[in-house]
């Protein structure tokens, strides 16, 4: 595999074993370097991605090298092999696993992935300004969604330190796991204690032969796994759980930063009408839709209703996930936007009162299963429906929702 830049292997002692191991998968030019040069040979040599050694030694600069790699663009994957110690944020850990390091060049492939995506993305917003969707300045981490699937006694303690970093959905089986999957975007996975190898085996088994899943974080928290599945992103992190939610934290934030790229290249060919934090429609382009969608119902007949979602302004994380789940679930017909209180608006076509109330009860049911914060606190909206009226506008019909809101509130 060929890549816009040489592979950077920063090492103090001898080569090694999965330098080689990248030369012999072609993933060249590699080039050797020691700690105390990686710094500068990162600002020269412009890498498409750097892997770090680690030795029984304190490794001099992690930290300020780490920040180094962070700021650049596009993004600079960094994969600590072995690591000694705590890792900063954006340093993704890979264990050895016998010598054999097919794992390490599959997901050394999936980082370059990621970068490329970036570099595409950075590309198309500079060809085509006049579709330049708004890009959020914010830490991918803040936005992602862990699954966490266990009934062990260290289950309560790992969704608070997962859930003081990302939004956390609890599973306590994996039949409840994989109805997740299916129905929501999750950014990685945390599979806990209580369950046997071979449920193990056969839900990891299950994972790589989907292609949908098959780059996700997986993180498993107990030993004895041999890791020969086709998941690149797979981990075995043990430990107390701030240690797991700490080590898992980059690769997750890896996985959330490729979902938001995606989402703003789906923005980009929709003339910049898609918001790429949430994937539905941004304000601007909700109103003037709504406004057409009103004037051909009213005009041609049929049914037409509206939804307001309102969540704890408190719980921003709450706020974007519910939106998130309406882009994906929502019907093709349906669309639409997070207002400027947070709240999110949906309108559906064609759909009567009664209907609108059991799909908004759908919706609300699965963003129930969501904890955000250290308190493991999980927020359900308050939910309000209206339905257009023959004297109705489209100002009218969202004053209407806001006026029930507030008298269901009062």
């Amino acid at each position: 595999m060929s890549q816009q830049g040489p592979i950077i292997v920063v090492s103090d002692d001898k080569r090694p074993s999965f330098a080689t191991a990248l030369d012999d998968a072609k993933m060249f030019p590699v080039i050797d370097m020691a700690w105390a040069d990686a710094s500068s040979a990162i600002e020269q040599l412009q890498p498409a991605a750097v892997l770090l050694a680690f030795s029984g030694a304190t490794e001099p600069g992690l930290e300020a090298l780490a920040e180094l790699i962070a700021a650049r663009q596009p993004y600079l994957p960094l994969i600590a092999v072995d690591p000694k110690r705590a890792l900063p944020e954006n340093a993704i850990p890979f264990s050895q696993s016998g010598g054999n390091f097919d794992r390490l060049i599959a997901r050394l492939r999936a980082a370059l992935r990621v970068r490329t995506l970036h570099a595409t993305v950075a590309r198309r917003l500079a060809d085509n300004p006049a579709a330049r969707p708004i890009i959020a300045d914010t830490d991918p981490a803040r936005d992602a969604t862990v699954l966490l699937i266990g009934r062990g006694a260290a289950y309560p303690s790992l969704s608070v330190s997962l859930g003081g970093r990302m939004g956390v959905v609890g599973a306590l089986s994996i039949e409840a796991a994989a109805k997740h999957l299916n129905m929501r975007d999750i950014d990685g996975i945390v599979l806990g204690e209580g369950f046997s190898p071979r449920v193990v085996d056969a839900f990891l088994t299950v994972l790589a032969e989907n292609a949908r899943f098959r780059n996700l974080p997986v993180v498993v928290t107990s030993d004895g796994l041999a890791p020969a599945y086709d998941l690149p992103n797979l981990e075995i992190i043990t430990g107390d759980p701030e240690h797991v939610a700490a080590n898992t934290l980059p690769l997750i934030r890896q996985h959330a930063f490729e979902a938001y790229l995606s989402r703003t290249l789906r923005s980009i060919d929709a003339g910049g009408l898609l918001d790429p934090r949430t994937g539905l429609l941004t304000p601007a382009a909700f109103k003037r839709d709504f406004a057409t969608a009103v004037y051909q119902t009213l005009s041609h007949g049929g049914g037409l209703s509206v939804a307001r979602f309102a969540f704890d302004p408190a719980q921003e994380r709450a706020q974007l996930d519910g939106a998130r789940i309406l882009s994906r679930l929502m019907r093709q017909m349906d669309f639409g936007a997070v207002q400027e209180d947070g709240s999110v608006v949906a309108v559906f076509a064609e759909t009567d009162l009664r209907t609108a109330h059991m799909i908004a009860r759908r919706l609300t049911s699965v963003m129930r299963h969501t904890a955000h914060g250290k308190r493991d606190v999980r927020t359900e909206p308050a939910v309000t429906l209206a339905t257009l009226l023959s004297t109705d506008s489209a100002k009218s019909l969202l004053a209407r929702l806001y006026d029930d809101a507030r008298r269901a509130a009062s």
